[in-house]
């Protein structure tokens, strides 16, 4: 445990007394109805006349496409905002022949190089970053947690930091790209991590340190602006928020709902307590992170208070219990425990991808299962 001063950190407050507002983002791809291989589409499918109220958005490829929902109070705010947003765009993606679906790499087709969405930014960052940036046909989820100060969403990110194996672990879903099963359960992570800004942050004692370190990235090129800091978690720069990074696009609505469940519950335990977190070792915190992409769910993660490998399921229920008065107090526990039981009896949404393959060998089932899971039930 750091030793460091605690006065900058937020006042305790009565916990739990207001939830915290939540927000997702959703990244999908968008695969040819009959081919099943990745289809540069999302021009088209975006240009569809839809309702204004949902937030569709293009993203770094034509390949891709993201929602976001409102800001939200509750998660079955979440849940019905996102199913009519994926019910939405899915409907576009279909008038065009297309599917929408949730995983974090591309099963099938070529990404390399990837066909950048026609953006002045999308256009100077390959200037600057060169082949990097074709490697990025990548889908997250990303969950946004307000914050009252960017001291409180530092001190956030500290305890989130710890839990970042653990949430990549429960997200993992992107085993198979461009054809072939990578060995991984999240191969979407190790693909961005040699993005020179990406991966998780540093241990900050306050914001002005988070500021100053984010100064210098910009200024050694490694980011562009703030909004290129990729770090696993973040200050949103254009948001009041602290916004968690770390996680593939999930499988399945109540998946994403289950993330932004225990991503809050996580930013509610850190404001009740001035204790600062678990100043864990970057070199460690990295290995762990390589393990859960490795693992996922269905194998081991590293306790990082010890050091030790445990089996990941283990590391899933130890979070569930820290978290469990915040998630008592939002009224999400039973919501967090049904969910995390569900996939530790179904699998992860990589290990459910390699049984959808192993039943007849095809990859072309493991996207019609992925079409499946991504629409709204």
């Amino acid at each position: 445990m750091s030793k460091a001063d605690t006065s900058q950190l937020p006042r305790p407050r009565t916990l739990f007394d207001q939830a915290l507002s939540v927000g997702v983002e959703e990244e999908f791809l968008l695969v040819d109805a009959t081919t099943r291989e990745v289809a540069p589409l999302a021009p088209e499918v975006l240009a569809t006349p839809r309702d204004s109220r949902y937030d569709l958005q293009a993203e770094l490829t034509d390949f891709q496409v993201e929602i976001a929902t409102p800001v939200c109070r509750s998660m079955t705010e979440v849940r019905t905002e996102l199913v009519a947003a994926r019910a939405a765009l899915g409907s576009m993606a279909s008038a065009h022949g297309t599917r929408l679906v949730a995983t974090g790499t591309a099963v099938l087709g070529e990404v390399n190089p990837a066909p950048l969405t026609d953006d002045p930014r999308y256009r100077k960052m390959e200037v600057e970053y060169g082949r990097l940036i074709h490697d990025l046909t990548i889908c997250g989820c990303h969950v946004h947690v307000g914050i009252p100060d960017d001291d409180a969403g530092v001190h956030i990110s500290n305890h989130l930091r710890p839990w970042l194996p653990v949430l990549l672990a429960l997200s993992a879903n992107s085993p198979f790209a461009s054809g072939r099963d990578t060995g991984y359960a999240s191969w979407r992570y190790l693909t961005w991590s040699p993005w020179p800004s990406a991966g998780a942050p540093p241990w900050f004692a306050s914001a002005e340190e988070y500021h100053a370190n984010t100064r210098l990235m910009q200024d050694s090129g490694a980011a562009m602006d703030a909004a290129t800091i990729y770090w696993d978690v973040r200050l949103s720069a254009n948001h009041p928020t602290v916004e968690l990074r770390v996680c593939d696009v999930a499988a399945t609505v109540d998946e994403a709902v289950l993330i932004a469940a225990l991503t809050r519950a996580i930013a509610s335990m850190a404001l009740s307590s001035r204790v600062p977190a678990l100043n864990v070792a970057p070199h460690l915190l990295r290995a762990a992170l390589w393990r859960a992409a490795r693992d996922g769910v269905e194998g081991t993660n590293v306790n990082l208070a010890t050091g030790e490998l445990v089996r990941a399921s283990t590391q899933v229920q130890a979070l569930v219990t820290w978290a469990r008065p915040a998630l008592e107090a939002s009224g999400d526990f039973d919501l967090v425990t049904a969910g995390v039981d569900r996939m530790l009896l179904d699998g992860s949404g990589a290990e459910r991808q390699r049984r959808a393959f192993r039943r007849h060998g095809k990859l072309s089932d493991v996207v019609d299962l992925l079409v499946e899971q991504t629409a709204p039930a």
